[in-house]
Parts: C-alpha cells; structure tokens; sequence
C-alpha cells in the first residue's frame, strides 16, 4: 500500500461513514487489526482502508430482488 497524507480520516469521520462508534475504531486500532497513523496525538485512519474494509463487507444477494 503506498503511504499517502492525502485521504486521512478522523475516527468521528470513520464513525459519521459506517456507523462504527470511535470506541470500535479505538479498539480495532489498540489490538491492531486495521493500519492507522498517528500524527502526534491525532490518529488517523487511510481512506483507502475504509473504502477496502467496506468492499470486503459487502455481500451480493443470492437472489435477485424481484420488482
């Protein structure tokens, strides 16, 4: 993954897009499941990992949805 300042996202931001309270980034964060950066005391979450941890989430449906 390249290392990018652009496309940083707060943990409120990460909130705001998926629903996830900031104790759920906090955690994910402390246990290291996701790639974070830290900007002195600011942590910051790459867009990029979001938008991938969204697509890996997303399920098609078995069926088609009838009309």
């Amino acid at each position: 993954m390249e290392r990018s300042t652009k496309g940083l996202l707060t943990l409120m931001e990460c909130e705001e897009k998926t629903g996830r309270k900031v104790s759920t980034w906090r955690k994910a964060i402390a246990q290291r499941r996701i790639p974070f950066v830290r900007i002195g005391r600011s942590i910051r979450i790459p867009e990029e990992v979001l938008d991938e941890l969204i697509q890996k989430g997303w399920h098609e449906p078995v069926e088609p949805i009838a009309d």
